[in-house]
């Protein structure tokens, strides 16, 4: 068994897609007409959305993203750090916490996405 996909529930699946494409600058690979589901191209395993409205119809219950209390997180892997916090910051993120160097090597930020999920941009871990 392989992960295929991770669903974040949004009010709006379209503006999602868009600040991801853009931010993260991410290729979108599908975007439902209703405009109630889509999926980005991540690698193996796609970041896709839906939206809270529809997951209400289908009798859940989501709860809303807080980047200040998260549940999880999205992690991004760049070179250029810094680079990817402006990037992502002019598209509509709120950033969380500046770039730092952590005890074991990598370089670590975080945003949250307009939605409050919270996003890391790092550095690849070394071998």
């Amino acid at each position: 068994m392989k992960l295929a996909y991770t669903i974040l529930y949004v009010e709006d699946v379209g503006r999602s897609l868009d600040f991801y494409a853009k931010a993260f600058d991410l290729k979108i690979r599908y975007r439902h007409e209703s405009g109630d589901f889509g999926e980005l191209e991540t690698g193996n395993t796609a970041l896709a959305f839906s939206s809270r409205r529809l997951m209400t119809e289908l009798q859940k219950n989501p709860s809303r993203a807080d980047a200040k209390a998260p549940s999880f997180e999205i992690a991004f892997a760049t070179d250029d750090v810094a680079a990817g916090v402006t990037r992502a910051l002019a598209t509509g993120a709120t950033l969380i916490q500046k770039p730092a160097q952590m005890p074991w090597g990598q370089t670590v930020a975080y945003v949250a996405d307009p939605d409050g999920f919270l996003v890391e941009i790092c550095t690849p871990m070394a071998a």
